[in-house]
């Protein structure tokens, strides 16, 4: 059995070693946040254009600094001034005019006193003060995105400012999702008291919008080993498969066998963690498959912790991360060492300290939506006292 690290290292090493045959697909800017670049991206043009003011207050030469200057003109942001500041002499600017020619600093409105068409200043004015010079944010054909970046908004904003309504973005990697069991039912219907509804499907279909990739959610597979292999069957066309239950040792548990029907090479059958201790990983006819517990705190943890990454990699990331804070507990905690245990809690907004939140187990729904994290116990400590730190992974 695999600890909680060698498990994730197993997949990121498989996923990273398979060549993906990743397509792109142009992208318009409108609808590029949450997409992975498929090409770097370069200035059209030195940024900032010219150099330019970052205060509002005067331009001015360092050199008559202190003194009385005359104040011989206006620039906005937006405007240019064609004439030229000369000794003795000082323009009124605001942020993000550019600097008119014969200046070197600007000096802060708040720093100087105006009477008379003359402004007062009594400090001294650093060359460069308050004046970002042309390009110092990036020079033209200066690569400022690189493939392989998820684009946030901040990006956005970049691709925006460098003229790029459109880019090229890998196509997002298709995960089919397939509920397993005979006591699971549809989300319309009504069940009988021994029966639950498919929720783990769409709570992976939220999770794999989420990481990047599109869902797509198929018919619930029956305890059959012919119903499983068919549904496992339509599955693997796509480019990730994510089977939810089934995979633990029980008599009806008929995943993994129709799973080999498929020629399937598992790496990995269980893991030291709870919930998610009976979770696969595997390939079969050349797509990457996950066999995740199906009480819904497994199937939500082992996503968050495995199969988001290779989710990620399939995207046309290049790297893929699994932040882990740490946060002081409000509370004494206590649990089984030999696992790492992912159990619910409430993170605070500072992120400085995390309560665990009361449940019922890993079926316990209800209690994962009054949490917003998981506090993660070390397999080797059984122990926390109120104030010890604990990492943290956020839902």
């Amino acid at each position: 059995m695999l600890t909680f690290l060698e498990a994730r290292a197993t997949v990121l090493a498989k996923v990273r070693a398979m060549p993906v045959a990743t397509s792109t697909e142009g992208v318009r800017i409108e609808e590029a946040c949450g997409r992975v670049l498929a090409e770097d991206v370069a200035a059209d043009r030195d940024s900032p254009a010219v150099a330019r003011s970052v205060r509002d207050g005067y331009a001015v030469r360092s050199s008559d600094l202190p003194g009385s200057l005359e104040v011989v003109g206006e620039i906005r942001a937006g405007q240019s001034f064609r004439g030229e500041v000369g000794p003795g002499q000082a323009v009124e600017i605001m942020t993000g005019a550019p600097i008119p020619a014969g200046a070197d600093a600007v000096v802060m409105l708040e720093h100087t006193a105006r009477k008379d068409g003359r402004v007062r200043i009594d400090g001294s004015a650093e060359p460069l003060q308050f004046i970002n010079p042309r390009g110092c944010e990036a020079a033209a054909r200066e690569v400022v995105l690189r493939t392989g970046a998820r684009l946030d908004y901040s990006h956005v904003a970049l691709l925006a400012a460098f003229g790029r309504a459109q880019v090229r973005a890998y196509a997002r990697p298709v995960a089919a999702i397939i509920a397993t069991g005979d006591e699971i039912v549809e989300i319309g219907e009504t069940p009988e008291a021994w029966q639950v509804r498919n929720s783990n499907a769409y709570s992976l279909a939220a999770q794999v919008t989420r990481a990047g990739g599109v869902p797509r959610v198929l018919p619930i597979a029956r305890d059959t080993l012919d119903h499983t292999r068919e549904m496992i069957g339509q599955g693997l066309a796509a480019d990730l498969l994510l089977l939810s239950g089934g995979v633990s040792a029980g008599k009806y548990d008929v995943v993994e066998p129709a799973l080999a029907s498929f020629g399937a090479e598992l790496y990995f059958d269980r893991v030291a963690i709870q919930p998610g201790q009976p979770a696969v990983f595997g390939r079969a006819r050349g797509k990457f498959f996950f066999g995740l517990p199906g009480n819904p705190s497994s199937t939500m943890v082992t996503f968050e912790i495995f199969a988001r990454a290779a989710l990620e990699l399939l995207a046309g990331r290049k790297e893929t991360a699994l932040p882990m804070p740490l946060a002081r507990l409000t509370r004494d905690f206590h649990h089984r060492p030999g696992l790492t245990r992912f159990l619910p809690a409430r993170w605070s907004e500072d992120g400085s300290e995390v309560t665990p939140v009361g449940w019922h187990g890993s079926g316990d729904i209800p209690a994962l939506t009054r949490a917003n994290a998981y506090l993660v116990a070390d397999p080797e400590r059984a122990e926390y006292a109120r104030g010890d730190l604990i990492r943290v992974l956020m839902k």
